[in-house]
């Protein structure tokens, strides 16, 4: 049991960056991390989330949601802004764990990350296929349903944005935040420009009742139901107060993403000052913006009658604009591209990281000799995730993302409390405030939110985590490089 708990000391993870053939390039700045931040963040949850959130769990509280949602991330934030400073290596919370709490632990968050972020990015890229389809036919271009959106036999469209950055991805991180920077800019104008022509479309009466009363709907029947709900005995319900937390769950999809900026730890310049702010900034500036937008589109449109596949751009449709609907949907595009980046940038660090560690197949942590980037890993998964979004309808397994990041952001939080007791004399050039309480609140609040997520979702992600376990011990714990360290000197790593 003691071999399932080994450590790997945070001098070694630092050293293991500088080896020979692992070593990634340090291109990123400050700017570049709140970049990447919000470019994963503001994505799916404005432009798709926010209609079928309101009109089937919170109506026009939606806002509070968001807000609520907002803040569990706020918490967690704080301790990854700890962690990432401290330990600036790839691999975000499954790194940490490492560190702090064992091996297997820290095996199980990295394929709880994995499920995170790269069925994240099949969902977006799921997504960015639809809004592509929507686009084209207001051109009069009409793609097959057969090849296109999110009942297609296979995907095409989606597959093609997964494998073109994926190739970007690989020629390098620098040119990948050059896009992703050039894609945020745009689409921060066109939410912007949404908000700002909203207001004048907005009819006061769409507020009330701003927290409509609770009562059953399909919405939250059998399996659908929030777990919290079913334990207690009540009656599911959707709106009222019960709806709004019920809604945390859902749109914390939209935050889905931020804790990315920590796996790109090793690629920052100066990660114990620059990987704070990324975190910090690119997560208050994401949760102004949804709380913005929330507002404005049920301002517009009656929360029962917004759609489910483009509230924004159908909120200007019911309000006769069009045009502004064709905009939303090309900010939408770009906005899409930019959370695919992302999740394959972050997916990719980890299993890097993991590779490395000899968790798994350590050929896939080889470091391209002239980009400077996990080429191998990169492939793999972005392979992986195009044949996710090909083939897969996986709007319904949306939740399965949540709750994987929720589960990291409770083992993160705990790991801050770990190693502030086990390891005092490391430098940290932040400090989560308030520690033990901080960490405790993230912990509860992330719990919480787990709670209000279906019972469907706690099946899926407990045989997840059971297939995960099966790979552990039939590989990863033969192939450790921490085990075979204490092979060699003929001692046990506790």
């Amino acid at each position: 049991m003691s071999t399932l708990f080994r450590t790997k000391s945070v001098e070694q993870s630092v050293r293991e960056t500088e080896e020979p053939g692992h070593r990634l390039r340090r291109d990123l700045s400050a700017l570049d991390l709140t970049v990447f931040g919000i470019g994963v963040v503001v994505g799916t949850g404005i432009f798709v989330l926010t209609g079928r959130v309101a009109k089937e769990y919170a109506g026009p509280a939606v806002a509070l949601s968001f807000v609520f949602a907002g803040i569990v991330c706020a918490l967690a934030a704080l301790c990854y802004a700890e962690f990432a400073s401290t330990v600036p290596v790839a691999g975000s919370a499954y790194t940490f764990s490492y560190a702090t709490i064992g091996e297997f632990p820290a095996w199980i968050i990295g394929w709880d990350l994995i499920l995170e972020l790269a069925l994240g990015a099949a969902v977006v890229a799921v997504g960015w296929s639809g809004y592509l389809v929507s686009l084209l036919d207001s051109a009069g271009v009409h793609l097959p349903a057969s090849l296109a959106g999110e009942h297609a036999t296979f995907n095409i469209p989606a597959v093609l944005i997964v494998l073109a950055v994926t190739a970007l991805l690989v020629l390098g991180v620098k040119i990948s935040s050059r896009v992703n920077a050039i894609m945020v800019a745009i689409k921060l104008s066109v939410i912007a420009l949404v908000v700002i022509a909203g207001l004048f479309f907005i009819n006061a009466d769409n507020y009330k009742p701003f927290i409509p009363p609770a009562h059953s709907t399909p919405a939250v029947d059998g399996w659908k139901a929030p777990l919290l709900q079913v334990l207690s005995g009540v009656t599911p319900v959707a709106f009222g107060w019960l709806g709004i937390f019920g809604a945390v769950a859902i749109v914390f999809f939209a935050y889905i993403g931020f804790d990315v900026v920590a796996t790109a730890a090793e690629e920052a310049r100066r990660p114990q000052r620059d990987l704070p702010i990324g975190i910090i900034a690119s997560l208050l500036i994401c949760t102004a913006l949804y709380v913005a937008v929330s507002l404005v589109v049920v301002g517009m449109q009656h929360y029962s009658e917004l759609s489910e596949s483009a509230p924004l751009a159908d909120a200007f449709k019911s309000v006769g604009h069009p045009f502004f609907a064709t905009l939303i949907s090309v900010g939408a595009i770009f906005g899409l591209t930019t959370v695919v980046l992302i999740l394959l940038l972050g997916q990719s660090r980890v299993f890097f990281a993991m590779s490395r560690d000899g968790l798994l197949p350590q050929w896939l942590a080889e470091v391209h000799p002239r980009y400077g980037t996990p080429a191998r890993s990169t492939i793999f998964m972005g392979v992986v995730v195009a044949l996710l979004a090909g083939l897969i309808p996986l709007s319904a397994l949306a939740e399965l993302v949540n709750i994987g990041t929720l589960f990291a952001f409770v083992v993160v939080a705990i790991g801050v409390i770990v190693l502030r007791r086990t390891r005092p004399d490391l430098p940290r050039s932040f400090r989560t405030p308030l520690v033990p309480l901080t960490p405790i609140l993230a912990v509860l609040a992330s719990v919480f939110v787990m709670l209000n997520l279906p019972v469907e979702t706690w099946v899926r992600f407990f045989v997840w985590m059971l297939i995960g376990s099966a790979v552990y011990f039939l590989y990863g714990r033969h192939h450790s490089r921490v085990q075979e360290r204490s092979e060699n000197s003929g001692r046990v790593v506790i």
